[in-house]
């Protein structure tokens, strides 16, 4: 548990890792998808609070029913996708406190009546697990597309009408195409963002 990753894993999550907006025709099996969640989970959230929650977007049907919602940016290479990702949270996570964080029975009253801070909390973690999300779909060999340019208010009520699932961001995934990728964008070194005390 504690050896760390070899050079190829990290290479395949980060180092190499790009965000690809062009796909080959290589479908994405069910079973992948199941794995990329049940990784996902797997990562920590404050109270084990789980907010996330994941819509995979395949046919064209379930497509159409995004391209409204995209900005005219996205909207080809969402298409062109195999798989859209919803990654959303629920606003009700906390529902679930006694069977997730049961060793804290008063959990659940944290939240409870408390819309701001079920709001910031579940957004917080369900980014955290959005991240999960996407490292877990390239440790699984394939790659993503994450993006935010898209209307949150109709993706909501397309796909969440009951109101307590809300839209964080959108990923497509897939096994991308690198021949169209331009070169990788600059990053800033340690010092620029970081400090050791």
């Amino acid at each position: 548990m504690t050896r760390p990753l070899d050079t190829a894993a990290l290479e395949q999550i980060f180092r190499t890792a790009r965000t690809h907006s062009a796909w080959t025709d290589r479908a994405v099996e069910d079973s992948v998808l199941r794995e990329i969640v049940d990784l996902a989970k797997m990562g920590p959230t404050s109270a084990n609070c789980l907010p996330a929650r994941f819509l995979f977007l395949k046919s064209k049907a379930a497509k159409d029913r995004l391209r409204p919602h995209l900005s005219e940016g996205n909207v080809d290479k969402t298409m062109a996708a195999p798989v859209t990702a919803i990654v959303a949270y629920d606003l009700e996570f906390y529902e679930r406190l006694p069977e997730f964080f049961p060793h804290k029975p008063e959990a659940r009253g944290w939240f409870a009546g408390k819309p701001k801070l079920i709001e910031k909390t579940a957004f917080r973690n369900g980014s955290l697990q959005g991240a999960y999300f996407i490292v877990a779909a390239r440790a699984l060999g394939l790659d993503c597309g994450p993006m935010s340019g898209f209307k949150n208010a109709g993706v909501d009520a397309e796909f969440f009408p009951d109101g307590t699932v809300k839209s964080n961001f959108l990923c497509n995934l897939g096994y991308g195409d690198r021949a169209s990728l331009p070169p990788r964008g600059p990053r800033p070194s340690f010092e620029e963002i970081a400090e050791i005390l």
